[in-house]
């Protein structure tokens, strides 16, 4: 694999794992000059036609062949002839119908009914298998298991959506006929994969590396199967390996710090996301996820510092002054965070979960009021929490609303059910103290 080529994208990333596209290696169509031995029954034409061919003069050669179809309908090499050059001119349905032709006059001819099986594979045709299955029959004209190898990549990648586990046949077929080609351990590992079967799937990958060990796509396989498994200490070996090889990928870089998250190590986890982020100062993805990586890890001046770098970019997110709102929040900047609060709720009025925070803050604030609306807003969104009621009730308090305090201690201590043994504490005394007042 070249080094700037990207890495095939890793499953967490939301982006699920395909076969190879038709228009690599297996989905072009072979030209075998000699598909039958040139001798005095080839016509001038047909001689003259298959020079063109060979110059790639693909617009000089089809009327020589039209001719000689004309005269001979029942040429297969000439119609196999103008299928190769119909699809060197980008006449994809003319290709078809000319290989068409060309098989029907002679049936037994690998190269004719393979080129029709890709061609129709390319166009998506369903009888594509038909002929594909039929060139795994038949002798190549040259090198015969690379070009029956190539016949059951194709037929494979032809039978991937629809017939699985004949797909993965198909690719095993290929791997017994070229043991040094990766390429359909590979895509064997994909389908099985796809399938939950990890694995199987695992299996394939590593004899793909056993043959390729610096093969991209198997490493990417297996890291993909590692963490849908849980396995992130072996995830983490095969990321490592990944971002060595390929230092400049975010999506490996982005993944290894996920997975560093998972064994506990956010410090090695922030190095590797920080590096992403140099590597792509906008990505917005690499921007939260860092950002909520700080917060994990309680770093909430450095959560703060790239929130505020994000919102210059996004004044009008809410979601963002949100986030900053609770960094500032942790950090004790009531104030602060009481205004990106308000912000974030201006900019969304249904935001329950902001609302929540703001009361918080307004509420650290002595902003009694304010704390005991927002408590209110967020209930038109959110469900009741314990909580919640007990801020109101403290804020009523401070109010000396003994009334309202009252009910909502009351509340709180209903709900409540051990969970906040400080806060009963509290409200159970305040109740004793406050209800004779009423």
């Amino acid at each position: 694999m070249g080094a700037n080529k990207p890495i095939r994208a890793l499953l967490v990333l939301g982006l699920c794992l395909g076969g190879t596209a038709f228009a690599q290696s297996t989905g072009q169509t072979v030209r075998h000059r000699k598909v039958v031995e040139q001798d005095s029954s080839f016509s001038p034409e047909l001689t003259e036609a298959e020079s063109e061919i060979e110059k790639h003069a693909y617009a000089s050669a089809e009327p020589l062949l039209q001719k000689v179809v004309a005269a001979d309908p029942g040429n297969f090499q000439a119609w196999f002839d103008l299928g190769f050059v119909y699809n060197g001119l980008g006449n994809s349905s003319e290709s078809i119908a000319a290989y068409r032709k060309s098989v029907a006059a002679k049936p037994d001819v690998f190269e004719s009914n393979l080129n029709l099986g890709l061609m129709l594979a390319k166009t998506g045709q369903p009888d594509a298998e038909q002929f594909l299955r039929a060139a795994t029959t038949l002798k190549p004209t040259a090198n015969v298991d690379e070009g029956r190898a190539r016949a059951w990549l194709s037929l494979a990648r032809v039978l991937e959506a629809s017939k699985p586990d004949q797909a993965i046949e198909a690719y095993k077929q290929a791997a017994a006929l070229q043991p040094r080609d990766p390429e359909p351990h590979f895509s064997a590992g994909a389908l099985l994969e796809k399938d939950n079967r990890f694995a199987d799937a695992e299996g394939e990958y590593k004899q793909a590396l056993a043959l390729d060990p610096g093969s991209t796509d198997a490493l990417t396989g297996l890291a993909n199967i590692y963490m849908r498994a849980q396995r992130f200490v072996d995830a983490e070996e095969i990321l490592g390996k990944l971002t060595t090889m390929h230092p400049n990928d975010v999506s490996a870089r982005l993944q290894l710090g996920r997975v560093l998250v998972a064994v506990g190590k956010n410090d090695d986890a922030i190095a590797q996301l920080q590096a992403a982020q140099k590597l792509d100062p906008g990505s917005a993805l690499v921007q939260n996820e860092l950002a909520d990586l700080y917060v994990q890890s309680k770093k909430f001046d450095q959560a703060e510092a790239l929130y505020r770098s994000m919102l210059a970019v996004r004044p009008d997110s809410a979601q963002l002054h949100h986030y900053l709102g609770v960094a500032l929040l942790r950090q004790r900047k009531y104030a602060d965070a009481q205004q990106e609060l308000l912000t974030a709720v201006k900019l969304k009025p249904d935001f329950g979960e902001a609302y929540g925070d703001l009361a918080v803050a307004a509420d650290e604030n002595k902003n009694y009021t304010l704390a005991i609306k927002a408590a209110d807003a967020r209930a038109k969104f959110l469900p009741e929490i314990p909580v919640s009621y007990f801020l109101r009730a403290s804020a009523y308090d401070h109010l000396r609303d003994y009334k309202m305090a009252a009910q909502n201690y009351r509340r709180f201590l209903e709900l409540a059910n051990g969970q906040y043994p400080d806060q009963e504490w509290q409200a159970r005394h305040r109740l004793i103290a406050i209800e004779p007042k009423k």
